[in-house]
């Protein structure tokens, strides 16, 4: 439990200073873009009132609190779960990968109403129109790594 709580903690410090630093530090929020290293990494500023890909977007307020009620709820469960199953290292990085990522999220709801995403990236004649964040990267490893290692048990 504790390598799960340390890198929760990791990825949610990691995603929320990039926030910081770029929404803010680097004003995107009213820039809207900044060309870093086009096309491979640019930010665009979007405010995601939904989920991966703007998906269950809505602008009603009692959405905002449901999906924070939501992440709140599956992030809780994937602690009580890891907790009881004895997971292997792995497992458990990809636990916090997880967790970490949905609290991000979650603060990002609650402080702004949506969450800032601001990473582009595009490669090889693939146009990207969306942006995300660090969370959502942690989000996606996580559920990932969680599906691919959550049998792998740790070892005496």
């Amino acid at each position: 439990m504790r390598l799960l709580a340390l890198t929760a903690l990791l990825v949610f410090v990691a995603d929320q200073a990039t926030k910081y630093l770029v929404v803010f530090g680097l004003n995107l929020r009213e820039r809207l873009s900044v060309d870093v290293w086009p096309p491979y990494l640019n930010f665009r500023m979007a405010w995601n009132q939904g989920v991966n890909f703007g998906l269950l977007s809505n602008s009603a307020e009692i959405m905002r609190w449901v999906l924070v009620a939501v992440a709140l709820v599956i992030s809780g469960w994937v602690i009580r779960w890891a907790a009881r199953a004895a997971l292997a290292p792995v497992a458990q990085i990809a636990a916090g990968c997880l967790v970490g990522g949905a609290l991000g999220n979650v603060v990002d709801r609650v402080l702004y109403g949506a969450v800032a995403d601001f990473l582009n990236m595009s490669c090889c004649g693939f146009d990207n129109p969306y942006s995300f964040n660090i969370a959502d990267i942690a989000i996606f490893a996580g559920a990932l790594g969680l599906v691919l290692f959550a049998d792998a048990k740790k070892t005496p």
